[in-house]
């Protein structure tokens, strides 16, 4: 371990769930599960008195839904990254999240390797975009409500250069930094400055909003 553990909350109200939840996530030396909720309200305290890097975050939960204490976590505790936990019958649900700056999703029946590279990503600070899973969610969601933000998308990306352009493209299909370096022949140090500056002028706080907007102002299609 190179330095202190990433420290995790898992917010789920099946405790099977939780357990192998935490068996994965204890199985990496650099991850520590400091505390598990069955519910939205003891997700967000749980996550202040541990001062939680990252929460895996249940949307459907009594006393407090998973979205309701996504908006409280961002309040109470900014720093603290929220990947939700969901299932494809939420797809609207799933949305609502990115949108409110979670830091990705993943399903519940997940890869266990998957699992920790999402944790692993969003205490870095960056968004986890499931190559497969996210893709498809997002297409189905974009389908739907295209109309009525499509035009919103495309101007905002207008004020974008072209080789800001080409780097949103890549964060729309889900790719990393180093991959969409070796696309575009950039080192990933290059791009990182480049994500930085598309998420500065789009006005977007992680990846995953600015993948959105990529595919509501039709980039690639």
């Amino acid at each position: 371990m190179t330095g202190a553990p990433i420290r995790v909350v898992i917010a789920d109200d099946e405790p099977l769930i939780r357990a192998g939840i935490r068996m994965i996530l204890t199985s990496d030396r650099e991850i520590e599960v400091v505390a598990e909720a069955s519910n939205g309200r003891e997700a967000v305290d749980l996550a202040r008195s541990h001062n939680a890097d990252v929460v895996l975050l249940d949307i459907q939960m009594p006393v407090m839904d998973g979205l309701t204490a996504m908006g409280e976590l961002r309040r109470a505790v900014p720093a603290t990254r929220v990947i939700i936990l969901t299932t494809f019958g939420e797809r609207e649900n799933v949305l609502r999240a990115l949108e409110s700056g979670g830091a990705g999703f993943l399903l519940k029946d997940t890869a266990p390797a998957e699992l920790i590279g999402a944790v692993r990503a969003a205490a870095a600070g960056d968004a986890y975009l499931s190559p497969g899973a996210t893709r498809h969610v997002v297409d189905q969601l974009a389908s739907g409500r295209a109309a009525a933000r499509n035009e919103q998308a495309r101007a905002r990306v207008a004020g974008l250069s072209v080789r800001e352009r080409d780097v949103l493209l890549l964060l729309g299909e889900g790719l990393s930094n180093a991959e969409a370096g070796k696309r575009l022949h950039m080192s990933e140090a290059t791009v990182k400055t480049y994500v930085s500056r598309i998420l500065a002028k789009l006005e977007c706080d992680n990846r995953v909003q600015a993948a959105l907007l990529a595919r509501d102002a039709g980039l690639g299609n």
